[in-house]
């Protein structure tokens, strides 16, 4: 645990030197936190939060017991923005993870790591959690700010405290790391082939295209997020974590990018 440690700290004092990371890790949170408040109280204020049942799905009426028309019209606009706190931990990670080796490499740092005695398997999950530990907490922290201004915007504290629901709570605090490491492990295995970290990012972006369809078609009506669908996505994820970071481990492999990127 040690060694992975240590690579975990110096991840954090190489990646952080780069300003783009730093705003991504920054801005993001902060946009994706802003976005719902700012909708929740433009809704308020103008008077549009009482939304009819015809307006939402026919499972929502079951969530909405003992609130009012308009608390829960409020909770409905709210929960839309569930799957932010779960997009947060996804794409956060990918910029810091993708740098990790196409980084390393840029800067020539990455030789005396691949020749240090440490296993590829604490190596990959030290970089891992160096990328994964910030976009969890500032995740973390975002939803705290979200649930506060909920607090404060919504017509009644009945509407927050609906976001201390299991649905909520499981998808932040246990799908969102489980995507984190989820995001971790395809980007190193992007950045372990290829060249340039622009393309490395890139290419890593892409695990977000499933979470945004879904997003998507949860506004669009397609699609409603409960708690059964939470929980098949936090077991789907225990599995898929497993196999992604397995294989990453069998792709890295450190003879061949030494000499590939001579």
């Amino acid at each position: 645990m040690h060694k992975i440690w240590v690579i975990t700290r110096k991840e954090w004092a190489e990646v952080f030197k780069n300003r783009f990371v730093l705003f991504t890790i920054a801005f993001l949170p902060l946009m994706l936190t802003a976005l719902p408040l700012g909708v929740l109280y433009a809704a308020g204020s103008g008077g549009e939060a009482g939304l009819s049942s015809t307006d939402m799905p026919p499972q929502f009426a079951q969530i909405c017991q003992g609130l009012s028309g308009e608390e829960c019209g409020e909770y409905y606009l709210v929960s839309t923005f569930l799957i932010l706190y779960m997009l947060m931990p996804l794409a956060i990670p990918v910029t810091i993870a993708a740098y990790s080796i196409v980084g390393e490499k840029a800067t020539r740092t990455l030789e005396p790591v691949l020749a240090a005695p440490i296993s590829t398997l604490q190596l990959l999950v030290g970089k891992a959690l160096a990328a994964s530990l910030p976009a969890i907490l500032v995740t973390w922290f975002g939803f705290g700010v979200f649930a506060v201004g909920v607090r404060l915007i919504s017509v009644s504290p009945g509407v927050s405290a609906k976001l201390l629901d299991p649905v909520w709570l499981v998808a932040v605090f246990i799908v969102g790391p489980l995507l984190a490491l989820a995001a971790v492990s395809v980007a190193v295995m992007v950045s372990s082939r290829v060249n340039d970290p622009r393309v490395a990012e890139q290419v890593s972006m892409l695990v977000i295209l499933p979470l945004l369809g879904l997003f998507f078609g949860q506004i669009a009506g397609l699609i409603y997020i409960n708690q059964r669908l939470i929980l098949l996505m936090a077991g789907v994820l225990v599995v898929a974590d497993a196999l992604l970071l397995t294989l990453a481990t069998q792709l890295f492999e450190r003879e061949t990018i030494l000499t590939r990127w001579k």
